[in-house]
């Protein structure tokens, strides 16, 4: 009965991997290549983006140097739960536009013996916690940070500024709406 039930997954330990950082500091190329790796270890599969973001496409998950990963795109986070039945790793794109309905979820995915791998932006525009990627730091085994390069001086940048006056919380664009910058540039653009 317990070599059944670990054929299974049900004995199988899951767990939480969430990439985060600023805009441009290659959270999704990291993902990417941890699929990948997945994949090469024979390993099921699949990836979800929320269905908001069309920047670069509607379907594939795409890095800013143009990596390709096919997606499933999702109205909310319960959906993956329904998708990701039959897939021993679950990669999550652009986690931070999902609300914190996400945390549940990936919760329960690595309960069920999943390995989850979430990327998102760790703070908006403004520099305050985005979305339900702090609690999914929180709650996470593994969390890695990394960084793009600050636009204005070369140190390692954390934040994304927004160069365009809007005030909503959620504004898609790339390039020509934000710039990667560090703390010092970025708090010169606050006062």
């Amino acid at each position: 009965m317990f070599l059944e039930k670990d054929r299974n997954n049900e004995n199988k330990n899951g767990w939480i991997e969430v990439v985060c950082g600023s805009m441009f500091s290659g959270k999704t190329e990291e993902l990417i290549r941890r699929l990948k790796r997945a994949r090469i270890a024979k390993q099921k599969v699949e990836v979800f983006k929320p269905a908001v973001d069309t920047r670069y496409d509607e379907e594939d998950v795409v890095s800013h140097d143009e990596t390709k990963e096919h997606s499933i795109p999702v109205q909310n986070a319960s959906q993956i739960l329904f998708y990701a039945e039959d897939f021993e790793v679950v990669g999550i794109d652009e986690a931070q536009f999902f609300g914190n309905e996400l945390v549940g979820v990936c919760n329960e995915l690595a309960a069920k013996g999943k390995r989850v791998i979430v990327a998102g932006l760790d703070m908006d525009y403004l520099g305050k916690p985005f979305g339900p990627i702090p609690h999914l730091m929180a709650s996470a085994e593994y969390v890695t940070k990394v960084h793009a390069i600050c636009i204005r001086c070369g140190d390692l940048a954390s934040y994304s500024h927004r160069t365009i006056a809007d005030d909503k919380l959620v504004v898609l664009g790339e390039t020509d709406n934000y710039e990667p910058l560090c703390r010092h540039c970025f708090q010169q653009t606050q006062s």
